[in-house]
């Protein structure tokens, strides 16, 4: 979720919903001093699962919300950075995909699993779930990696989206060590799994520039992810 303002006390909300995928909302008044509005701009924080009530028009270009009710709340500033930071990676990477408003309910469902996950892990896990969701997002857009690593195909040809046997002659590629900690986080399911993989920063680094590379292939323009040197000075060794 986005959101830009619109006048002196409106706002136009960007919102993925389960039933029409991408849509913008015009929501009149939320920035009004009046307490009586029935939507907030709490309501309307980056991360944010909202129950809501909506006018859907298929010909219009800003749709209304009639009402929301708050089911999970995403960004908390008074929580630890290191959350709050990964939250807002998911959502500008998710902004940078998402290129049509066509419905897509199995993301949608994803991401509210990954945002459930991240709301109850450990250090470990949070710092995982970055590299988790880069590495399972690109399936719902059709360019996931193929998990067909073993002992002779363990190089990560970033390129072909696969692992190959030996050394590409492109550097868009990654070694073995790093390739196997991928070939494990794609067989991973859930957020808790994430915790045996103890990664220091100079490996997560290389882990997260490898994949923007890979993105960058497939989503255009992708250009640079602005959340991302927030995450580098959050991750410890």
């Amino acid at each position: 979720m986005r959101t830009v303002k619109y006048g002196e006390t409106s706002l136009i909300a960007t919102v993925f919903t389960e039933l029409f995928g991408v849509q913008s909302y015009m929501v009149n008044g939320v920035r009004s001093v009046k307490k009586s509005a029935s939507i907030t701009i709490g309501h309307l924080q980056p991360g944010n699962l909202l129950d809501m009530v909506v006018y859907h028009h298929e010909r219009a270009t800003l749709q209304r919300i009639k009402d929301c009710r708050l089911v999970f709340h995403g960004l908390n500033l008074d929580e630890n950075m290191s959350r709050n930071a990964v939250l807002l990676f998911i959502v500008e990477l998710l902004q940078k995909c998402l290129k049509q408003p066509d419905p897509h309910p199995e993301l949608f469902y994803f991401l509210e699993d990954v945002m459930a996950g991240l709301n109850d892990a450990t250090p470990i896990q949070t710092a995982n779930i970055p590299l988790f969701f880069m590495l399972h997002l690109s399936h719902f857009f059709g360019f996931r990696l193929m998990d067909n690593f073993n002992n002779t195909s363990a190089l990560l040809d970033l390129h072909e989206g696969q692992f190959v046997d030996n050394v590409p002659i492109h550097n868009l590629y990654l070694e073995k060590p790093g390739s196997k900690l991928v070939a494990g986080m794609l067989r991973v399911m859930q957020i808790a799994e994430l915790e045996q993989f103890h990664l220091n920063r100079q490996i997560r680094n290389e882990l997260i520039d490898r994949l923007s590379d890979f993105y960058a292939l497939h989503v255009q323009p992708f250009g640079s992810l602005k959340s991302l040197p927030v995450l580098r000075t959050l991750w410890a060794d």
